[in-house]
C-alpha cells in the first residue's frame, strides 16, 4: 500500500524558540505544530530562519520545495499540543471543515449503519436517533446540497462545528471509530 503525505497543513502554534525545554535532543530554533488538510494528522515541523507564521495559516508540508517549512520533524499526538495548538484546534478544524464542505455533506448523504444498533451519523456529537432518522429521511427525498441545506431540511445546528467536534474526538488516541481521521 502506497504511503500518503499531507500535502497542505495549517498552524495550530508557532514556538519561535523551538520546544528544546520539554523535548531535549531537539535543536533550538522555531517549530511550529500543523493540523493536515487532507487527512488530519498532527505534525510538528522545524521552520525556515526569518519566517514568522501565525495560527490558522495555511502551509505547503509536501515533498517538494516548502516555502517555510525546513522539515517535518514527525507526527505528535493530541496530548503533545501546546496550551495554545489545543485552544486554537477546534476553531483551525471548523474552518478546514467549512473549506471542504462537499466531502463533509457527501458524508450526510452517504454514511451507512456502523454496527446493527449504531449508524455512523450518531457519532457525530449531538447527532441521536432523532436526528439521524431526520437526516436519512430527508436525503431519501434528494440528496443534500450544503449545509445550509441540511440545517434547513434536517434541522442540524450547526453541521460544520459537530463535525469539527467529531474530529477533535478522532484525534485522540483512544477513538473506537475514524470517520475522518487515520489511525495514529
Amino acid at each position: 500500500m502506497e504511503k500518503r503525505y499531507e500535502e497542505y497543513a495549517y498552524v495550530l502554534d508557532f514556538l519561535p524558540y523551538g520546544r528544546t525545554a520539554t523535548r531535549p535532543g531537539y535543536r533550538a530554533g522555531p517549530v511550529v505544530q500543523l493540523i493536515g488538510e487532507a487527512f488530519f494528522t498532527l505534525l510538528e515541523a522545524t521552520v525556515k530562519e526569518s519566517i514568522v507564521l501565525k495560527p490558522h495559516d495555511r502551509v505547503y508540508v509536501g515533498k517538494e520545495r516548502r516555502e517555510k517549512i525546513t522539515y517535518i520533524i514527525g507526527r505528535v499526538t493530541a496530548n503533545e499540543l501546546t496550551a495554545n495548538a489545543k485552544m486554537e484546534l477546534l476553531g483551525v478544524i471548523e474552518r478546514m471543515v467549512i473549506r471542504g464542505e462537499q466531502h463533509f455533506v457527501d458524508f450526510f448523504n452517504k454514511a451507512q449503519a456502523i454496527t446493527p444498533r449504531m449508524h455512523a451519523l450518531e457519532l457525530i456529537p449531538g447527532i441521536g436517533k432523532k436526528y439521524m432518522w431526520q437526516i436519512i429521511n430527508e436525503r431519501e427525498r434528494k440528496p443534500f446540497a450544503s449545509f445550509h441545506d441540511l440545517q434547513v431540511r434536517a434541522n442540524i445546528p450547526e453541521p460544520s462545528h459537530l463535525i469539527a467536534k467529531r474530529i477533535v474526538e478522532e484525534l485522540d488516541e483512544h477513538s473506537k471509530y475514524r470517520l475522518f481521521t487515520r489511525a495514529p
